[in-house]
């Protein structure tokens, strides 16, 4: 149901019924391993115990915990700074497990039905994936198993997950068909976003409260042991590389005297002497219509003209060559129309799709092209054609090298290339010690793969730019994400530890004032009276569709005030140990969708989408409790411990 609401929430309405229904989801992780560029459940080491049951169906905790792991390198791709605790504390272990039982529950059923998905179903599914595919968009048995081998996936693995995403569609798709809601139930939601609410707010900053005095050593150093998490550096690595370049190539693909000759031989009708035409058309579905026409044109009229007056218009074609006009028109009509001067009128001539009268309007004459007036133009396509060639028979030897295990510096000493190293970068590009390090264009693009490869992976070719730079790229040094000494970062710990400090009095004196106007103070008064300077109340609100409208999100202070009852006062985290909120809500003008029909059947677009989801899944519990399915209470907790103790040194 969630990865509906996401969906749901990109378009013109839903970023509002992200409120309405789902409040603040702080992240979202969608299992489509195979669409995305992950494909199948990764190697399968055996042992680790049993996550879950179905029949004859079993989920392993380590397929479980190599998913995970999966799911979690593509999340971080978007999201370099993701800790994989975030990723938990988000949902992402839970929604991964729940989508693998789904999965296996549907495939017992399945079985136990009788249902089976044919090879050819899943070479077919498997010939449409882009990344199996060469330039021309055909299936590559090279392409599909060099990405095999770099995803460390058996191709029973891949068949195996394309089964059960064709399973998983084939039985939920009908399910969810046909919805229809009633206007009854559609108009509450789309009055909802025509909804208005108007509020005070008023700021309560932590830095009104910033104690002058400096905490103990000893102080600081608890309150950074307890908030160590707060001042984790990310994941750092090393990039090593090597550049193989197309300009290696240079001198090895300038072509020879006998190539520059082979290649104007075998081109030599372009480089020939060319006639063309341009000719308005006329076509007219007898021949006295079209001699009726070309009399007119005859007395002085133009051929458009003519046309005109016989409700008819001409087109015209703009540099006809004699072959170009024979296929269009015949070659009766091509002979005509070259045999013809500038102004001449043609015809009535039969065509294809009728009687056609035809009037020069320019003619264009291209004298022939000896080699030595084209000789540079095909030493330059000839050269980038080697230069091609050149390189990725190179680059292919490499790939060659490094499957049958020679090692980065064996390939790169082989290959007469130079090995490169760069600083500790983060995932992003820049430097931890030097916020004005700008990486260079060769490493901005190693970066995501380099990121998501594992210490002991083989070493990759990554394009830089297409069929002209490459770099051999693997992971160097890999530090760990961590908490720095706290003797080079005293002095922002310091200001941490006093922002936090004024931040727990900021909510104690919001508390109090929430309090006071709970009972019918002005929010205004309680704000004067409070005996620390504090920025003035201001009004905020307005429509939901309004300030919920496409992308955009509305700020926390305004959001919340959707999500409270009337006549109201709630107090909120303005958030990084900031200060609070305390916000009133004063007034709530409700909506009324009746009288717009658009935006009720756009509302019952959406919601029929969400239903037939929901549907979906009601059929998958079902069959879970039919089946008998039975799950490990503590997979996921398993799997989170594994995990925090091999990404980034969490505990």
């Amino acid at each position: 149901m969630l990865s509906v609401f996401r969906s749901f929430i990109r378009s013109k309405f839903g970023a509002l019924f992200a409120i309405l229904f789902l409040g603040v989801i702080a992240g979202a992780f969608i299992l489509g391993d195979v669409t995305s560029g992950k494909f199948g459940s990764g190697s399968m080491l055996g042992g680790g115990g049993t996550a879950a049951k179905a029949k004859g169906q079993t989920l392993s905790q380590t397929e479980l915990q190599d998913r995970v792991q999966r799911v979690f390198e593509n999340a971080r791709r978007s999201n370099p700074g993701l800790q994989i605790g975030d990723f938990f504390a988000q949902g992402g272990g839970s929604q991964v497990y729940d989508q693998l039982v789904a999965s296996l529950t549907l495939r017992a059923f399945a079985d136990d039905q009788g249902v089976h998905i044919s090879k050819r179903l899943v070479d077919a599914q498997i010939a449409q994936i882009p990344a199996f595919q060469d330039a021309a968009g055909n299936f590559s048995n090279d392409n599909f198993r060099a990405l095999l081998v770099r995803e460390r996936l058996t191709e029973q693995a891949l068949r195996d997950d394309i089964s059960r995403e064709i399973l998983q569609r084939q039985l939920l798709a009908p399910v969810g068909l046909g919805v229809k809601l009633t206007d009854s139930m559609v108009l509450p939601y789309a009055s909802l976003l025509l909804e208005a609410r108007q509020g005070t707010v008023a700021a309560i900053p932590a830095i009104a409260f910033l104690d002058e005095k400096n905490p103990t050593d000893a102080q600081l150093a608890d309150y950074y042991k307890k908030n160590a998490s707060r001042f984790t550096i990310p994941e750092q690595r090393r990039i090593r590389y090597a550049v193989v370049d197309a300009e290696r190539f240079a001198q090895a693909a300038q072509p020879t005297e006998a190539e520059i000759s082979a290649s104007y031989n075998q081109n030599k009708a372009s480089y020939a002497a060319k006639q063309s035409r341009s000719v308005e058309q006329l076509v007219l579905p007898t021949q006295a219509g079209a001699k009726a026409i070309a009399d007119q044109v005859k007395g002085g009229k133009s051929l458009a003209a003519a046309a005109q007056s016989a409700g008819l218009a001409v087109s015209s074609l703009a540099d006809q060559s004699r072959e170009a006009l024979t296929v269009t028109a015949g070659k009766a009509v091509a002979d005509s129309v070259f045999a013809g001067k500038q102004g001449d009128l043609i015809g009535p001539v039969r065509g294809p799709l009728g009687w056609l009268l035809l009037r020069v309007t320019a003619t264009k004459e291209t004298p022939a092209r000896t080699l030595d007036a084209v000789r540079g133009e095909i030493v330059t396509a000839l050269r980038a054609q080697k230069e091609k060639q050149l390189l990725s028979d190179f680059t292919g030897k490499i790939e060659d090298a490094i499957a049958n295990g020679d090692s980065f510096q064996e390939v790169v000493k082989d290959n007469g290339l130079k090995l490169e190293t760069s600083p500790p970068l983060l995932a992003t590009g820049k430097q931890v010690k030097d916020q004005t390090y700008a990486a260079p264009a060769d490493i901005q693009p190693l970066l995501a793969p380099v990121f998501a490869m594992s210490a002991d992976d083989d070493a990759q070719l990554i394009p830089i730019t297409a069929d002209k730079r490459y770099a051999l790229a693997a992971p160097g040094e890999i530090i760990t994400a961590a908490p720095p000494p706290l003797a080079e970062v005293k002095q922002l710990v310091l200001a941490q530890y006093k922002l936090n400090a004024g931040n727990l009095k900021a909510k104690a004196l919001a508390e109090q004032i929430q309090a006071k106007v709970a009972k019918g103070a002005k929010l205004a008064d309680a704000i004067a009276q409070a005996g620390v300077k504090l920025p003035a109340p201001q009004m905020l609100g307005g429509r939901r569709a309004d300030i919920m409208r496409g992308e955009q999100r509305p700020p926390a202070e305004v959001a919340i005030l959707f999500a409270m009852a009337a006549n109201t006062v709630k107090t909120l985290p303005i958030g990084q140990d900031r200060g609070y909120f305390v916000v009133q809500l004063n007034k709530i003008e409700r909506g009324d969708a009746k009288n717009q029909p658009e935006l009720l059947n756009q509302v019952r677009t959406q919601l029929a989408e969400v239903v037939g989801q929901e549907y979906g899944q009601q059929f998958e519990r079902a069959v879970e409790k039919e089946l008998g399915v039975t799950r490990n209470a503590k997979a996921v907790e398993q799997v989170r411990s594994a995990l925090a103790a091999t990404n980034s040194g969490e505990q």
